[in-house]
C-alpha cells in the first residue's frame, strides 16, 4: 500500500487545479478516496465526528447484499434444472454482465456530471450499482438494465443535486422505469427465469410466480420453508428470506439501517395482511392466505431491509422513521390486494413514501414545537 500511495502522490500535482490534467480533479480525488481514507478534517458547522465516512457506509451495505447475492446466483442456476457448483457458476455469470453494465452507465454519468459541475464524485452509487440488477428478473435485456440505470441517475439524482439530495431511492425507481416502460419483458410468466444453455441448462419449467399463484388460487407450487430459504422464481436478489435476514443483521449491528424503519415495514405489512385475512377480501385474504406469507414472497423483505432504510430518501426523525416504515409496508400489502394484476406492491409504496417522508417528519417537528411550546406556558 505504501507502494500505492507514492505513486498517486507522485502523479497528484498533474490531476490538482492549476496541473495540466487539472480539469480531471473531481475523477482523480474519486480514484484517490475509493483507495485510501480522505485525509480532509472538519473546520466548521456542526458535524458528526467519527471514522464513518460515506464510503465506508457505502461498503457495509454491499457487504450486507452478498448473502443475497450469492443465494441468487445458486437459485437462478436451480431454475433451469441445474445443481451445486454448476448451478451457481450458471448464476453468477448471468449476474456479473448486469451488474457490469448498471456500474459503467451509471459511474460514466456521475463521473460526467461530476466533472461538469467540479464537483467531488461521491460513492451512494456504490450500493445503487449492486440494487439495481438484483431487484431485476434475471432475464431482463442488458440494455433495459443501462436504460433503467440511466433514468434513474439522471431523473432520479443529479437533477436533485446528486447523492444527498435525490427524493425518490434510485435502485427502485430504475425498477419501476423499465417495469412501466416495458411492460410486457417485465411481466407474465417467463421473464424470472432464464433459458441459456450454458453447463447443460434445460428449460425452465413456465409457470405463475409465487404471488400470482397466492393472488389467484390461494396456494402455490412452493412450501412456505422454499419460500423462506428462496427456492422460489423471482428477482435476482429478493427470493431467499434467509439470505435478506442474513443481510438485515450486518446492516443493524454495524448501525448503518435503522431497526425503526425496518421493524416498522414487516409490522405494518402483518397488520394490514390480518385484516385483509379476517375481513376475507382482497385477492389473497378473500384466499385465506396466511398473513405472514406476504413476508416471504416477492420483493417485500429485501424492500423493507435495503431500500425503505435509505437514510436519505427515509425519514429523518425517530416518529416518522415508524411512521414511514409502517405506512410503507401497509400500502405494499393493500396494492397486493387490492389489484390482482399486480400483486406486487413494494416498489409502489417505497416510491409513495419517498415522497412523503419530508411530510412526515415536518409534522412531527411541528408536534415537536408545538408541545415545547405547551411546556413553556406552563412553566410561565
Amino acid at each position: 500500500m505504501k507502494a500505492l500511495r507514492n505513486i498517486v502522490d507522485k502523479i497528484k500535482p498533474t490531476f490538482s487545479k492549476g496541473g495540466k490534467l487539472g480539469f480531471l480533479h473531481s475523477t482523480f480525488d474519486a480514484f484517490e478516496t475509493f483507495l485510501f481514507v480522505p485525509n480532509t478534517t472538519t473546520s466548521k458547522g456542526a458535524h458528526i465526528r467519527d471514522c464513518n465516512d460515506m464510503k465506508r457506509t457505502m461498503i457495509t451495505v454491499v457487504i450486507a447484499l452478498i448473502p443475497a447475492l450469492l443465494f441468487g446466483c445458486y437459485n437462478t442456476g436451480l431454475q433451469v434444472g441445474l445443481e451445486s457448483w454448476t448451478a451457481f457458476f450458471y448464476g453468477l455469470v448471468r449476474i456479473l454482465p448486469m451488474i457490469a453494465v448498471s456500474y459503467i452507465v451509471g459511474l460514466g454519468i456521475e463521473f460526467t456530471v461530476a466533472q461538469w459541475r467540479g464537483h467531488e464524485v461521491n460513492e451512494g452509487f456504490l450500493v445503487s450499482g449492486l440494487l439495481i440488477p438484483l431487484v431485476m428478473p434475471v432475464s431482463t435485456p442488458l440494455w433495459m438494465v443501462g436504460l433503467g440505470t440511466a433514468f434513474a441517475v439522471i431523473f432520479g439524482k443529479e437533477i436533485f443535486g446528486g447523492t444527498g439530495m435525490n427524493v425518490f431511492n434510485p435502485a427502485v425507481l430504475a425498477r419501476a422505469f423499465v417495469f412501466f416502460a416495458y411492460t410486457p419483458q417485465m411481466s407474465g410468466e417467463t421473464v424470472w427465469y432464464s433459458t441459456w444453455k450454458m453447463f447443460g441448462a434445460t428449460d425452465a419449467q413456465t409457470g405463475a410466480t409465487a404471488l400470482e399463484q397466492l393472488a389467484t388460487t390461494g396456494g402455490m407450487q412452493w412450501s412456505a420453508l422454499d419460500a423462506f430459504l428462496g427456492f422460489i422464481p423471482g428477482s435476482f436478489g429478493e427470493t431467499s428470506t434467509l439470505a435478506i435476514l442474513i443481510g438485515a443483521a450486518i446492516l443493524l449491528i454495524s448501525g448503518v439501517a435503522s431497526w425503526k424503519t425496518m421493524v416498522s415495514v414487516f409490522v405494518g405489512g402483518l397488520a394490514m395482511a390480518y385484516t385483509f385475512n379476517l375481513c376475507g377480501v382482497g385477492a389473497m385474504g378473500s384466499q385465506g392466505v396466511e398473513p405472514y406469507m406476504h413476508l416471504l414472497v416477492g420483493g417485500f423483505a429485501f424492500g423493507a431491509v435495503f431500500m425503505a432504510t435509505d437514510p436519505v430518501t427515509s425519514a429523518q426523525t425517530s416518529t416518522g422513521k415508524y411512521i414511514v416504515g409502517f405506512l410503507t409496508g401497509a400500502i405494499a400489502i393493500m396494492i397486493r390486494e387490492i389489484n390482482p394484476a399486480y400483486p406486487e406492491g413494494m416498489m409502489l409504496s417505497i416510491l409513495f413514501m419517498n415522497a412523503l417522508a419530508p411530510l412526515v417528519d415536518y409534522f412531527v417537528v411541528e408536534a415537536n414545537i408545538r408541545r415545547r411550546k405547551n411546556r413553556v406556558k406552563t412553566v410561565k
